[in-house]
């Protein structure tokens, strides 16, 4: 559906990939390899693979929330997100969880950002940082309940102290 509607098209920062299967349950059907959003602006400190429905999100989330944040907190943009995608693995990584949305490619971590003047905002540093690094990662935060069906983060669990964990999961 995701497809079908145009909701994502094949770029030079956004190229679609061969379906992964497997191990198990994990795959994606329509994987994307992915360097950038927002028409390229923003882009991924490593290429990312992601399935078709989160990207116009994740492309929404950047636009509408966290550019304007960077904008109001530093002064200018957010160049390029510290992040993480597909990987086949349970949740949290233990043996015996379910599978976490990563394994289907629904599922973003971001560690954290680079301005346009080269500066670095990392969750893990920055949420109890200056209090101009706290006050953009809580408002991109809480702001990503709004796009992403679980967002998690510092104070969610002991797992999420240094990233937050963006995903579409069904609840």
């Amino acid at each position: 559906a995701c497809l079908a509607q145009g909701l994502v098209q094949p770029s030079a920062y956004m190229s679609r990939s061969s379906p992964i299967d497997g191990p198990g349950a994990c795959g994606i059907s329509y994987p994307f390899k992915v360097t950038a959003f927002m028409g390229g602006s923003v882009g991924l400190s490593s290429r990312g693979t992601l399935a078709c429905p989160i990207i116009p999100t994740i492309d929404a989330w950047l636009n509408e929330v966290v550019q304007p944040a960077a904008s109001l907190y530093f002064g200018t943009a957010v160049a390029e997100v510290k992040s993480g995608s597909y990987s086949c693995r349970p949740r949290n990584s233990r043996s015996g969880a379910k599978l976490s949305e990563h394994a289907f490619g629904n599922a973003l971590d971001v560690m954290g950002f680079r301005l346009a003047d080269g500066r670095e905002v990392t969750v893990v540093g920055g949420w109890r940082g200056a209090p101009d690094e706290q006050e953009f990662l809580r408002e991109v935060f809480v702001g990503a309940c709004g796009y992403f069906k679980t967002v998690l983060g510092p104070g969610s669990d002991a797992f999420h102290y240094n990233h937050f964990h963006l995903d579409l999961a069904r609840h």
